[in-house]
Parts: structure tokens; C-alpha cells; sequence
């Protein structure tokens, strides 16, 4: 981060005093409704409106300006400022703002790993929220990392069997799975490692730990962490707005609020199964360049289903956001 320029201005006031006005570029660090916190390359720390408006690809989005965005600043003289421009995005991560809504939500930019903390107990993470999630990572082209999180509850033999299941079946596809006890300090050094020097971004539904992961990657930080409700077996969200934290080892995590679903946008329908690796490489054996996998004869995808080289929850994944389409969910996205 580099300062752009500098300008002056003279304001005429009875002494004639000289206000100096800054225009400098800086790192968004925290997302707090509309206002955000941009850190110069000093590590100085600036409290910003944003001036304008910004649109992302024509797309309708909550948050203009995300974590982990490169912005130009006008510094007050008060230290305040407006963010009045965003340095082109190497790449972005975003998702629909709720299920009933038409608008997206930018959850981080300039990420080099999206990493997905679920959990198999307690509450339990859905398939279909996995891999929505990793199909979007897919669309975006960043990297991610299945963080399994809590298996210090799985003491059955069946929920060691499903831990293994889980990890085989993603690591078969080709994302890294590392199986963690935030509270025993298991996968954490492992973990570690796979984010030194790296941007960050931490997501998952509430209650998986993740505000616990957090704490352990960086001594000190000391993140509000909730249980988890007896009743509904459900976290809280305990983090209301994207931030990002420095990690000890280097680089930046991205921490951002607990989602109950997600969404996936800015997507074409003939381009999903793109983003489903295993199923984007068996496709090209399909009889029709167009297939859909859906009904067209001599599909090998349905064949592959049918002869369990491609699993019944990833093709039902797959499915689900097709039908996403078909209900006309992404009519008003663009």
C-alpha cells in the first residue's frame, strides 16, 4: 500500500488557516455497516464513509466495498475519509444476501484461500452447503480448504467412519481436508501452515467453532465464542461483520459472519457443472457437448452416479443449483 498522491487546499477563514487534504491508498480491514476501516501502509488506522457509488459488474450488492478490498482514500482533516475509488480486484468471493433476496453479498476480495470450517456433530454441516460453497471457490478460481472442525465429539465408531467418509470424498475430488479439535489443538499447526503468508478468508455456518479456530491460529485475539443452542442444536452468530486480522506466521485471515445457507450467483446454468470438478471431467464423455446430466441419453455423468464413481450428494448438489435456475432465483442478480 502506497500513498497516490498528495493535494492542498486553502480554506479562507478569518486566520486564513491551511487544511491539507490527502488522497492516499489503503486496505480495507473491517466491513461495520457503512462505515469501514482502511489501514495505510504505515499500519495507521482510518475511519471511512464511502463517497460515490460503486457497482460491481452491474450486479446489486449490500456492501459496495469489501474486506480485503485496495481502496484510494480523501483523508479530512479530522482523520476521517471517503473511499472514492477501488483498485482493481485480483478476484472476489460472493454470494446471495438471503435466500429470498436479489442482491449479493461480497463476502472478501483479493482472497488467496477460502477456507470452510464445518462440522459433522453439533451441529451438523450440510453437504449441499459444502458444496455450494466449494462450487463458488471453483467459479472464482480461489483456492479452498475443507476444515473439519469439533472431531474431538466424535467418539462413536459410526461418526469416526463418516469423518473418514467426508475427508476421502473431497480429498478423492482434490480440495484439502484437515480434520481439527480447535479445543484439543488437533490440525492446528497443520492448518497453520496451509495460511502463512496467505489472504485468508474464514467462513461457515454458525456453531461450527470457528471463532474458536480463530483464537487458536492467533494467540491473544481473544474472539467473542457462544455455545451452541441445546434446543436447536445451532450456533449464534457471534461475529457480526467481516474483519481481518494479521496471523503470526504472516498474511491475513478474513474472519466473516456465520451463514445458515448459501446461495450461489453469478453463474450460467450450462456452466455449473464446471465448477464440480469430478463431474466436469467425466462430462466430457458425455454423447451431447450441451449435456445437462439431467436426461439426455448416453450421459456419463448419470452413469458414473449409477456406478458410485461420482457420489449421490455431489450430483444432488449439483442438481439443487440447477434447480435454483429453474425457479428463476437469479432473475434480478444481474
Amino acid at each position: 500500500m502506497k500513498p497516490l498522491r498528495q493535494s492542498a487546499a486553502v480554506l479562507k477563514t478569518g486566520i486564513n488557516d491551511i487544511h491539507i487534504y490527502v488522497s492516499m491508498e489503503g486496505l480495507v480491514i473491517k466491513n461495520a455497516g457503512n462505515r469501514y476501516i482502511v489501514r495505510d501502509n504505515d499500519g495507521v488506522e482510518y475511519a471511512c464513509a464511502v463517497k460515490g457509488k460503486f457497482r460491481l459488474k452491474g450486479i446489486r450488492t449490500t456492501n459496495p466495498v469489501a474486506v480485503g478490498d485496495r481502496v484510494v482514500v480523501s483523508l479530512n482533516d479530522d482523520g476521517t475519509g471517503y473511499i472514492t475509488d477501488i483498485v482493481k480486484r485480483k478476484n472476489y468471493i460472493i454470494r446471495k444476501a438471503s435466500n429470498l433476496s436479489k442482491e449479493a453479498h461480497i463476502l472478501a476480495a483479493n482472497v488467496d484461500v477460502a477456507v470452510l470450517v464445518v462440522t459433522l456433530s453439533h451441529p451438523t454441516t450440510s453437504t449441499t452447503f459444502i458444496d455450494r460453497f466449494l462450487a463458488t471457490a471453483e467459479a472464482y478460481s480461489v483456492k479452498a480448504i475443507l476444515a473439519i472442525n469439533k472431531i474431538d465429539l466424535l467418539t462413536e465408531d459410526e461418526d469416526k467412519e463418516l469423518l473418514e467418509a467426508v475427508s476421502y470424498l473431497y480429498r478423492s475430488i482434490g480440495y484439502e481436508v484437515i480434520q481439527i479439535s480447535a479445543l484439543e489443538g488437533t490440525g492446528i499447526d497443520t492448518l497453520k501452515q496451509s495460511l502463512a503468508g496467505k489472504i485468508s478468508l474464514f467462513s461457515g455456518n454458525s456453531g461450527v467453532g470457528k471463532s474458536t479456530l480463530i483464537n487458536c491460529l492467533i494467540p491473544g485475539l481473544d474472539l467473542k465464542t457462544e455455545e451452541i443452542s441445546d434446543v436447536h442444536d445451532t450456533g449464534v452468530h457471534t461475529t457480526t461483520f467481516s474483519e481481518m486480522y494479521q496471523l503470526p506466521e504472516g498474511g491475513w485471515l478474513i474472519d466473516t459472519p456465520g451463514v445458515r445457507g448459501f446461495g450461489t450467483i453469478e453463474m450460467k446454468r450450462n456452466e455449473v457443472a464446471h465448477y464440480f470438478p469430478e463431474i466436469f471431467k467425466i462430462s466430457e464423455d458425455c454423447r451431447y457437448g450441451d449435456c445437462t446430466h439431467t436426461h439426455e441419453p448416453g450421459c456419463a455423468v448419470r452413469e458414473a452416479v449409477a456406478q458410485h464413481l461420482i457420489s449421490d450428494s455431489r450430483f444432488a448438489s449439483y442438481l439443487s443449483i440447477l434447480e435454483d435456475f429453474d425457479e428463476d432465483k437469479y432473475r434480478k442478480a444481474f
